[in-house]
């Protein structure tokens, strides 16, 4: 399977999932927009993978790629091609089928559980897991999708559209060099008021979790290209 990749900060690369893609032998290609590599062609890959990022999809006037991306995702959807939307990932998904897009009631930054509803995409074995979260942005759910995962404050935490298609707005694919880098470039977060907004120390404390939550990403992307 060849698989290609947006990433939109040098920061923000696939983690965990590389070494998916190593063990399985997919080939990779990835399009870097910070440095405004052009998209590739739609029949030049079999999945599409979209990672995160600290800017909204709605910030057209910032960055130019903004509407070309959103329209090369809904045209991968529309090809029937196998689809992973992580973070801002999940956000472009949501966006580019129609969906609105927009702020949060509140940051979620750190290690919290998720409650899962029943879905045959996302492989969790706990009900209540703790997942990585580092978001601010929240979005509607798109037609036909299928909420998959909530919180108490962001009620759409996870959808899935079909069986090929997967947003997760918290972050499974996170070791602790892609976290250390979070930190590093968007740690002036941390220092924002919020319940839901832990300091480095309980977010690095917190390395138990990055194997279950390897575990459940590597699941869900066997499950998904299963389909």
């Amino acid at each position: 399977m060849h698989i290609h990749w947006i990433q939109h900060v040098d920061f923000e690369g696939l983690g965990n999932i590389q070494e998916w893609i190593d063990v399985n032998q997919h080939s990779l290609t990835c399009t870097r927009q910070y440095k405004n590599e052009t998209l590739p062609s739609i029949d030049s890959f079999d999945m599409l993978i979209v990672m995160g990022g600290p800017m909204g999809v709605y910030d057209t006037d910032k960055y130019s790629w903004l509407k070309s991306e959103l329209e090369f995702i809904q045209s991968a959807i529309q090809n029937n091609k196998v689809v992973l939307g992580i973070c801002l990932g999940s956000q472009f998904i949501a966006a580019a089928m129609g969906a609105k897009v927009y702020p949060g009631p509140m940051k979620e930054i750190g290690w919290f559980p998720i409650q899962v509803i029943q879905n045959d995409i996302l492989k969790l074995k706990d009900s209540s897991p703790i997942v990585f979260h580092w978001h601010g942005d929240t979005f509607d759910l798109p037609e036909n999708a299928q909420r998959i995962a909530s919180t108490p404050e962001v009620t759409n935490q996870a959808f899935s559209i079909g069986k090929k298609v997967i947003g997760l707005q918290f972050h499974l694919e996170q070791t602790e060099e892609t976290i250390l880098g979070m930190i590093e470039n968007c740690g002036q977060e941390l220092s924002e008021e919020g319940e839901k907004i832990q300091v480095v120390d309980q977010i690095i404390a917190n390395k138990k979790h990055f194997e279950a939550n390897k575990q459940a990403m590597h699941t869900t992307l066997n499950q998904l290209i299963k389909e």
